[in-house]
């Protein structure tokens, strides 16, 4: 039987483990990314191992999301970030330089390489051929140190693409499709990987576009093969020598085979309150649009906006629309810029952001109340956009651009054929690299302002916990349910001050329960549906939840890195075995857990005393991580592990 392209690249990289679904591995990491609103923890947690170098091929640190200078805190936090990553072997990509995914694969994306990011939208690489994953920044750390990633490998669902995207249709609505057809639950321990004629008609643009909202699905990741489309983008960023052919085995045997016709998709929108509310345009078309955004890392390329660009030459926005054109890169706006495309955008009445993730993270530009937005990014979770009572639809640009002119939602195939602006990847992008810094040769001084914390340390496992159900909630639990992102990001490095904000959204006297409870003595239990954890890789929603005193969470399911994070801070991670239990506990219950650290070590079931009752729950870990929650998370078994 041969081989899926993704196993060929982990065959490659397994250094620990029998490489068979449903077993844990532990694989070697060539790149790591991190971002500005992840990336300080990891750093800070990086320092507190003691490793004097990065030991990866290649580590990048962006600073994309927090570049609103809304008080000291985030120049604080970037100065930090500049100076550590000139001492410690990292290469620094500045504010302004672009967003993470999109640089990434136009910089430093090499087919066949395994890249771990503290961001859950890391696997855009997989549009280049990368196993690119995303993780919480402590797991990225221990990778910069040259420790293995762990993962369960994966099943691999085979998704063929047959026939061409039809004019004004666009790769963003074959991810919404896919999303349709699989939604963004029960796709833990799953990767899907591209195949058939069609990728051929896709660019490497198109394809991250796939890949990078294939995060919504909850998959580990998502792939393309390395093909002459990828050599054409290589070249075209005269880096060639990094191209590398990498397909899947023509008998690659596949878990599951799915299989699209391009020319049959349609111009699709997900709907509010979920990426995977999926609806035809041309069944919803017509409702006033109040707000238009188009950019974030799923749509921002030199396509996306040389078409935005095209199609709104010599046109105007609709008086009543807010129009927000946002390029992915440096590279990307400058390139508009020079070409006049830039000109044709804001003489229709576009606002021009930097080339940073904003709206999409509710950092600027939350729509009025009410306000009904079209955005081109990947998440339109509810609050998100920074207006609690916004909807936001996700679109392609083609159709955000036509709404924007009319004002009102808009099915792209009303339009003729004809007038299509069929953009090609140009054969040469501009390269100017000088916003990207090198690490340095001599040691400099490391800026600590005074929002730099310690990263948090958590004690060992307690043989008993007593405590209380301070939280219950129901399902499709984000981690910006958990840790609101937007204004409240600029306290990451501050544990402390982050953790006042857990759930605000969802219960603002939370923090202040769990802490009383804390000071008492007293561990707090937080029980949730299904699919918890959805979205952002977020570390802080682990992180400051254990600064609270939560030390077991039980849910009906889990998103994979969410419950990673939660392992390697302390926390337990439980799941129902009887789904009705869930009915029967309420906040405030008393909950009592003995004999933890066998149980933990020993048992695939924990049982909880809630409110007088015995519940047997399930601990799905490995033994790794088992080890790893008797010494209180991850960086005290790594700290132990590095330092024997």
């Amino acid at each position: 039987m041969g081989h899926s392209l993704f196993y060929k690249i982990l065959r490659e990289h397994i250094v620990e483990g029998t490489l068979a679904p449903g077993n844990e591995i532990g694989i070697r990491i060539d790149q790591t990314l991190t971002q500005d609103a992840t990336g300080t923890m990891a750093y800070l947690q990086f320092e507190a191992l003691g490793i004097p170098k990065v030991r990866t091929e290649l580590s990048v640190s962006y600073i994309d999301h927090n570049t609103i200078q809304m008080g000291f805190e985030n120049a604080d936090d970037h100065a930090y970030l500049q100076t550590m990553n000139a001492n410690f072997g990292i290469y620094h990509s500045r504010a302004g330089n672009g967003i993470c995914h999109q640089v990434h694969l136009e910089r430093f994306g090499r087919p066949g390489a395994t890249l771990l990011g503290s961001d859950s939208h890391t696997p855009t690489g997989g549009g280049i051929g990368m196993v690119a994953i995303g993780a919480g920044g402590l797991d990225v750390a221990v990778a910069m140190g040259g420790g293995p990633f762990y993962l369960t490998a994966p099943r691999v669902i085979n998704v063929r693409l047959k026939g061409k995207l039809r004019p004004w249709v666009s790769s963003k609505d074959v991810i919404l499709t896919v999303l349709g057809m699989l939604s963004t639950r029960g796709n833990v321990g799953t990767i899907l990987e591209y195949t058939g004629d069609g990728i051929r008609t896709l660019s490497v643009p198109e394809r991250a576009t796939i890949t990078n909202m294939g995060a919504e699905l909850g998959v580990t990741t998502s792939i393309f093969p390395s093909d002459e489309a990828t050599l054409h983008f290589l070249k075209a960023q005269a880096r060639e020598g990094s191209w590398r052919e990498i397909h899947p085995d023509s008998d690659a045997e596949y878990d599951r085979v799915i299989e699209i016709d391009l020319s049959s998709i349609q111009p699709l929108a997900a709907c509010p309150h979920s990426p995977d509310n999926i609806k035809k345009i041309s069944d919803i078309a017509g409702f006033r649009v109040d707000q238009v955004a188009i950019g974030s890392c799923t749509n921002s390329s030199y396509k996306d906006l040389m078409t935005v660009a095209r199609i709104m030459k010599g046109k105007k926005a609709a008086s009543h629309v807010s129009l927000i054109v946002a390029p992915g890169s440096r590279q990307v706006l400058e390139m508009i810029a020079r070409n006049g495309a830039l000109a044709d955008i804001i003489a229709s009445g576009a606002r021009i952001m930097e080339s940073a993730c904003g709206f999409c993270i509710g950092a600027g530009q939350a729509p009025l109340t009410g306000g009904i937005s079209l955005r081109t990014n990947n998440r339109n979770f509810e609050a998100r956009s920074g207006t609690e009572s916004a909807q936001v639809y996700l679109v392609s640009p083609e159709t955000a651009a036509l709404s924007a002119v009319a004002g009102t939602l808009v099915n792209p195939l009303d339009r003729p054929a004809r007038d299509y602006p069929d953009i090609t990847v140009p054969d040469q992008f501009l390269i100017d690299d000088s916003m990207i810094l090198p690490p340095s040769e001599k040691k400099i001084e490391i800026v600590r302002g005074p929002n730099i914390g310690d990263p948090p340390y958590t004690e060992p496992l307690r043989d008993e916990i007593q405590g209380v159900v301070g939280l219950k909630v129901g399902d499709a639990i984000t981690t910006d349910h958990i840790m609101p992102a937007g204004q409240r990001l600029k306290y990451r490095s501050n544990i402390p001050k982050y953790a006042e904000y857990v759930f605000e959204h969802v219960d603002p006297e939370f923090s202040k329960r769990a802490l009383a409870d804390k000071a008492g003595g007293m561990y707090t239990l937080i029980v949730g549906g299904l699919s918890y954890g959805q979205g952002s890789s977020r570390e802080h929603a682990a992180i400051c939840p254990m600064y609270l005193g939560v030390r077991l969470v039980l849910a009906k399911s889990f998103e994979r890195i969410h419950s990673d994070n939660l392992i390697n801070f302390g926390v337990i991670p439980l799941a129902f075995i009887n789904p009705g239990d869930y009915e029967r506990i309420n906040r405030g219950d008393s909950v009592i857990a003995r004999d933890l650290r066998t149980t933990v070590m020993e048992s695939d079931t924990v049982t909880l005393t809630i409110a007088g009752t015995p519940y047997t729950c399930a601990i799905s870990v490995s033994q790794r991580q088992r080890a790893i929650l008797l010494e209180g998370g991850l960086l005290n078994y790594t700290r132990k592990k590095f330092s024997a």
